[in-house]
């Protein structure tokens, strides 16, 4: 008298997912930082000199020529000192790279949008 099936599988044990490696931009973007660990300090020098030399004089030219508001000294400093800290504080080569990134973005933005 075996009127109980315990040996059926249940009906969602048999579907298989089909994941497709998509390669992205982030993730093109996160194996370029993991691939320049050995260099964090290069990264981090490059960082330094670029801001001191590219970006620190920005704020000067913004507000004496076109009449930037004084915030943009404030970003500039905090950018500044917040990428010291990354690289000084034992961050990852992601968090180095990404605030040099981050940097540069919002520099060229005010250049844009003071300038243009």
């Amino acid at each position: 008298m075996a009127t109980l099936k315990i040996h059926l599988p249940a009906a969602w044990a048999n579907e298989k997912t089909n994941q497709k490696d998509t390669l992205t931009l982030r993730t093109k973007w996160l194996a370029f930082a993991d691939s320049q660990a050995p260099y964090k300090t290069a990264w981090f020098l490059v960082s330094l000199i670029a801001q001191g030399v590219l970006f620190l004089p920005i704020p000067a030219v913004l507000m004496y020529y076109y009449q930037a508001p004084v915030a943009v000294l404030a970003v500039t400093m905090t950018l500044f000192f917040g990428n010291v800290i990354c690289g000084m504080g034992g961050s990852g080569i992601r968090v180095v790279i990404g605030a040099f990134a981050l940097s540069v973005f919002i520099h060229l933005f005010m250049l844009a949008v003071f300038i243009g």
